[in-house]
Formats: structure tokens, C-alpha cells, sequence
């Protein structure tokens, strides 16, 4: 597998050859799922990981934050 340009022209050129089809691309499905798969994980976690963290108090505010922001009236569509 090549590496890709580091070079912002030759980027954008091989970028728009592998859209329009001239080129195929050559990172392997198997690694963009990977990297899905990580940052998704990543994620599941921090929230949990944030939660710890704060106080009942911090949880409290941001829990009223939301719901103010959630069930506002001022005109504006949810």
C-alpha cells in the first residue's frame, strides 16, 4: 500500500483522480473499519468516563442546561 502524498497539490490531484474514478483508491476497507470501530469505542467510553469526573453539582448544572435548552419556548423548532 502507498503512502499518500504529503505534498497539498498532489493530494488534491490524486484526491479528485480517485473520485472521478481513474484511480482506485488504496487504503484498505479493513483499516477504515478499524479506525470506526476505535473512535466509536472511544466514545462509548468517555461519557461514562466524564461523568465520573464531575460533581453532583456539575452534573446537576449541565442537567439543567439541557433541559432548558430542550424545552425552551422561544419561538425556535426543537
Amino acid at each position: 500500500m502507498a503512502k499518500r502524498p504529503r505534498d497539498l497539490n498532489q493530494l488534491a490531484k490524486l484526491v479528485v483522480d480517485i473520485a472521478s474514478g481513474e484511480v482506485e483508491d488504496t487504503v484498505s476497507p479493513r483499516l477504515r473499519a478499524t479506525g470506526s470501530v476505535r473512535g466509536r469505542a472511544g466514545g462509548i467510553k468517555g461519557g461514562a468516563a466524564r461523568a465520573a469526573a464531575l460533581s453532583v453539582e456539575e452534573r446537576r448544572t449541565i442537567a439543567k442546561n439541557a433541559a432548558n435548552s430542550r424545552w425552551r419556548t422561544d419561538g425556535k423548532t426543537r
